[in-house]
């Protein structure tokens, strides 16, 4: 029974194959939210990104969130620099243009967030473009090989570090997500794709070693309730 807990899935998602409608994807988006929420992603970021933000004392910073979805942790970013009076530019990058539209149309109070159509693996930015860079849930979508792709490409970019919010392959919540949460979940995409995401998910010390393929430096791997598992990392010469 645990065996399919040992090592990565590479079954695609509906997600990934586009075997969906514009209707069913509108309402993964929204359910999406919801269960982003609940488990934790914000927390994540809290105890990472944020917090080394906060570290470091700036008075304005830049991030760029790479498969950003609807926008919604650029909008937890926004919130919390206003709150900390500090000034960010925030940019969330998406291939799939409803998803780009969204981030802007989600965010319309928030001017300091901004949405670009673009291709992970291939970044429309120069070098240093960025303080930070980060995905959250965006690098189980990926084998190996393309993780470490992406890896470099954020590094690239990113000034100072990169963090990556991911899954934590585990059976507490696969066999949790399988059985209880999906008594609440309508949409198919959220109720399929959601237990295999999880398949596809990561074990810390695989998160690690594709971290150190990247060749990022500095690399580290903290486990955040509900697991989710939090890289982060640099190029050369980063702080």
């Amino acid at each position: 029974m645990l065996n399919r807990f040992r090592q990565r899935s590479d079954e695609l998602e509906h997600i990934d194959k586009g075997d969906y409608t514009t209707d069913e994807y509108e309402g993964c988006l929204v359910e999406l939210r919801r269960i982003n929420r609940f488990l934790g992603d914000a927390r994540a970021l809290r105890h990472s990104l944020l917090r080394e933000i906060e570290r470091q004392k700036f008075k304005d910073f830049s991030v760029l969130d790479v498969g950003a979805g609807s926008g919604e942790l650029l909008r937890v970013v926004a919130s919390w620099a206003r709150e900390e009076d500090v000034s960010a530019r925030l940019v969330g990058l998406e291939l799939n243009a409803r998803s780009a539209a969204s981030i802007l149309e989600q965010s319309k109070s928030l001017k300091e967030i901004r949405a670009v159509r673009g291709d992970a693996l291939c970044l429309p930015f120069a070098d240093d473009s960025f303080d930070y860079v980060m995905c959250s849930l965006f690098t189980h979508h990926f084998s190996n090989e393309g993780v470490v792709s992406v890896l470099r490409e954020m590094a690239r970019v990113a000034s100072r570090r990169i963090f990556v919010i991911d899954l934590q392959r585990h059976p507490v919540p696969y066999y949790f997500y399988t059985t209880v949460a999906r008594l609440f979940l309508r949409n198919r995409l959220t109720r399929e794709d959601g237990a295999l995401s999880i398949l596809r998910g990561f074990a810390p010390g695989e998160l690690r070693a594709l971290g150190e393929e990247a060749r990022l430096f500095h690399v580290k791997v903290q486990q955040c309730f509900p697991y989710r598992l939090v890289l982060s990392g640099g190029k050369e010469g980063s702080e």
